[in-house]
């Protein structure tokens, strides 16, 4: 029976979750110019906000996901993830308007939304090394954004953007069929083993929470706006250097390797670094990357969008990391949902506003926002209580004060 960490095949799993669930949301995203064709749209920044839903489902649907990851079992909830978001992934291959569109890619934000609260807790799950395990699960899902801008780019270009959603789906199929057989049933539900850790009080968890969740809005805005734009982005400031889009979908892959790499780094760190240091560190560097690429042109861009999404991804672990050294294993996936419900509901906004924001300002003004969202993130994260100790194994918990 599965009653302490997953075994080393489930593991690897685990990780492939990650990299699909972020594959399937950005196939939207790197494939919008042609569907839009296709649907009778003028421009593609019209079709996108048709695409919102999926992102607030991904949020909302956090909450219900990570109570029954808990209480009914995390086995149980993966299995449901692989094989519900290939079965919408499909659905949206099947899609003739734009309203169907939209319902197709609703479902597949609601399958995806099971996997962070649900995915993570399980594999880190007394793991001695929790922050690197976490930075390596980061690398993972942002190499699924990268595989999601080359691969996209490539089945578009041969075979249509319904192939594009139809052989990915057949992976996550293999994956969970997989899983089936490499995690045995847990042999209780989380929520239902004993307390293995202590605490911080109530209100100090509460203050910690509401740091954690308001950081997180922003942050995962900032991932909307840039996995969600960064292709329109290259596409429009690489005009008459470089315009087929499968040499653009292999250099925005080539972005997010570099951003994805980051994040074992910063996993590694976590383990070694007071962790509000090191994310204020992370994302100040934000602040001047976002403000100088607004005026960027070609390979300069280029030069500076690896640069700002190494900061980017690299500030993601970190949201994950303190809710493994606040909260017990028992209520991880429960904890986590209601962040993420939260977080990524208010930041489907980004998704929704990415395209009116591009056809009324430009990506100049799209790019400043960023910054001014990376400042904002900078000055929540400085609210994290000062840490006495270093990693996450939860020795020395902070006290209340900042």
């Amino acid at each position: 029976m599965m009653s302490g960490r997953p075994t080393r095949a489930a593991g690897l799993l685990l990780n492939a979750g990650h990299a699909i669930d972020h594959m399937f949301l950005l196939i939207f995203a790197s494939a919008v110019g042609p569907m839009a064709a296709e649907f009778g749209f003028a421009r593609w920044e019209d079709l996108m906000p048709w695409g919102a839903g999926a992102f607030a489902l991904f949020g909302i649907g956090s909450l219900p996901a990570g109570r029954l990851g808990d209480l009914w079992g995390r086995r149980r909830m993966m299995l449901i993830f692989f094989f519900g978001i290939g079965l919408a992934a499909i659905g949206v291959a099947f899609t003739r308007n734009a309203w169907q569109l939209a319902a197709a890619l609703t479902l597949l934000g609601a399958f995806a939304a099971i996997y962070h609260p649900v995915g993570i807790p399980m594999l880190v799950r007394d793991a001695p090394r929790p922050g690197f395990v976490i930075g390596v699960n980061g690398l993972a899902g942002n190499l699924g954004v990268a595989l999601s801008a080359v691969v996209t780019g490539f089945i578009v270009k041969y075979a249509g953007w319904r192939a594009a959603f139809a052989v990915p789906a057949l992976l996550s199929f293999v994956c969970g069929a997989a899983f089936v057989w490499v995690s045995p049933p847990e042999a209780v539900a989380p929520a239902r083993r004993e307390v293995t850790r202590s605490m911080l009080p109530r209100r100090a968890l509460a203050h910690v929470f509401t740091v954690i969740t308001v950081a997180s809005i922003s942050g995962s805005l900032l991932f909307n706006f840039t996995t969600n734009g960064n292709g329109e982005l290259l596409r429009e400031r690489f005009r008459g250097i470089v315009e087929d889009p499968a040499l653009l979908g292999a250099l925005l892959a080539a972005v997010y390797v570099a951003g994805a790499l980051a994040q074992v780094t910063v996993g590694a760190l976590l383990d070694r670094v007071p962790v509000k240091l090191l994310y204020a560190a992370i994302v100040a560097t934000q602040i001047p990357l976002f403000a100088v690429a607004a005026g960027a042109q070609g390979w300069s861009l280029f030069a500076l969008m690896i640069a700002f999404m190494i900061a980017v991804f690299g500030a993601i672990p970190f949201t994950d990391a303190l809710i493994v050294r606040y909260v017990d294993d028992t209520m991880r996936s429960r904890v986590s949902g209601m962040r993420l419900t939260v977080a990524f509901g208010v930041s489907s906004l980004a998704v929704w506003a990415l395209g009116p924001v591009v056809k009324v300002a430009g990506f100049h003004a799209l790019l400043l926002l960023m910054a001014a969202t990376a400042l904002v993130t900078l000055v929540v994260v400085m609210f994290l209580p000062r840490s006495e100790g270093v990693g996450l194994d939860g020795a020395g918990l902070p006290a209340e004060t900042m």
